[in-house]
């Protein structure tokens, strides 16, 4: 968890105590509170050329069923080696659930396709569910297309370089990447 998070949690139980002495307190039980990298890989690519699907997501409500709406975004992860390896992730707009994910090295289509199949085949949703994502290469390949045309799915994009369009899938990197993952030396 970041400082503030014990911040907020301290406060509620009565301990008003501000960041500096959680950080101190955390350091005394050799723990660190989660700092971000100075750098982090890229992995958005949407200099692809390819055309994107229209923002399907906009002026919409926010669906009141699971398998209406899925996002998809892809972020890096660090290893206790140095290295990283990427994760792609379909959440339900509604449930806030996970429905498919994939962990690779690299960042291929396959890393969005095999993720993609998996949330298809667990999830087995009814036509119509949209499917929105960045406008990175991976969501404009081939065989991901295809795959939501089986599936009687429709593809959405996000608009160029605006990320709050996917804001969901990226806040879940956000909460991944702050309160699960501990920072390793």
């Amino acid at each position: 968890m970041v400082p503030a998070a014990y911040q907020v949690e301290l406060r509620e139980l009565g301990h008003p105590v501000g960041r500096q002495a959680i950080r101190s307190a955390l350091r005394r039980q050799q723990r660190k509170a989660l700092q971000p990298k100075a750098f982090v890989p890229r992995t958005t690519d949407s200099t692809h050329g390819k055309r994107c699907a229209p923002n399907l997501l906009l002026d919409q409500p926010k669906p009141t069923q699971a398998n209406r709406v899925w996002v998809s975004d892809i972020t890096y992860l660090p290893l206790a080696n140095g290295n990283w390896v990427y994760c792609c992730a379909f959440q339900d707009v509604c449930t806030k659930q996970v429905v498919g994910w994939q962990v690779r090295a690299d960042m291929p289509e396959a890393l969005v396709t095999t993720a993609l199949q998996r949330a298809l085949l667990a999830q087995r949703p009814a036509p119509g569910l949209i499917v929105h994502a960045d406008r990175g290469g991976q969501y404009v390949g081939k065989v991901y297309k295809t795959l939501l045309r089986n599936a009687k799915a429709q593809l959405s994009h996000s608009r160029a370089g605006d990320c709050y369009d996917n804001a969901q899938a990226e806040s879940l990197w956000s909460r991944l990447k702050t309160e699960v993952l501990e920072l390793r030396d």
